[in-house]
């Protein structure tokens, strides 16, 4: 796995972010989360707002986002929450990142599983990139880590980047991925050898009527 995140320097990073708040619309989207809870239970948002948090620095950064201590002392506050617990939530989540993060968060699984169907190509096609473990590349636009295994074992190796999940990958359409995203294009998420969710490669060998329509085989059995 990767190494302890690099965070900056404390007193560069309270002079940054010592000021963070929502913006209008996040605070909106903050107030809509914590209203799913009754009263009593509104720390019960805090995974939500994190995620805001994250998602709003990332905006101003123009990378996928991080959560400086500043920041989450300031949801901490927000749900009158002490520091600590809000602070347990990001560092047992992998989704909030503790240290900045480029443009695109490329988490590679390394789990059995992706490991036997070839995760060590997709490493290799990002060390070619110019991309190591734990680090941000030095134009900013991709940061590697290697997770665990994010439940899309069938179509492994995966790749998390940003938000999507992108399966069935080898060397070169990790390389192409790579590539389409320093270009700036998009990028279609998910099996990338046509595969529809986790069915057989090659397309279904059972139930096939099931393809186009909801098919009916009672009589048949």
């Amino acid at each position: 796995m990767a190494e302890a995140p690099n965070t900056p320097d404390e007193i560069e990073v309270r002079a940054k972010w010592g000021n963070f708040k929502f913006t209008p619309e996040n605070e909106k989207l903050a107030k809509w989360q914590i209203a799913k809870y009754p009263e009593g239970r509104q720390r019960s948002a805090v995974m939500a707002l994190l995620d805001i948090a994250q998602r709003q620095v990332g905006e101003e950064t123009k990378t996928q986002g991080w959560l400086p201590v500043p920041v989450i002392e300031y949801v901490a506050d927000y749900l009158n929450m002490p520091y600590m617990r809000v602070y347990e939530v990001v560092t047992f989540y992998t989704m909030y990142n503790r240290a900045p993060v480029g443009r695109f968060h490329v988490q590679v699984c390394g789990t059995t599983p992706c490991m036997l169907r070839g995760s060590d190509d997709v490493f290799a096609a990002c060390k070619n990139k110019g991309m190591a473990k734990g680090k941000t590349t030095p134009d900013g636009l991709f940061t590697l880590t290697e997770i665990e295994c994010i439940g899309n074992c069938t179509n492994a190796p995966v790749v998390q980047i940003n938000d999507d999940n992108y399966e069935d990958l080898d060397y070169d359409i990790m390389s192409r991925i790579l590539e389409d995203l320093a270009e700036g294009k998009t990028v279609p998420a998910g099996s990338q050898i046509g595969r529809k969710t986790s069915e057989p490669e090659g397309g279904p060998v059972v139930l096939k009527e099931m393809v186009k329509s909801n098919h009916d085989y009672r009589n048949e059995w």
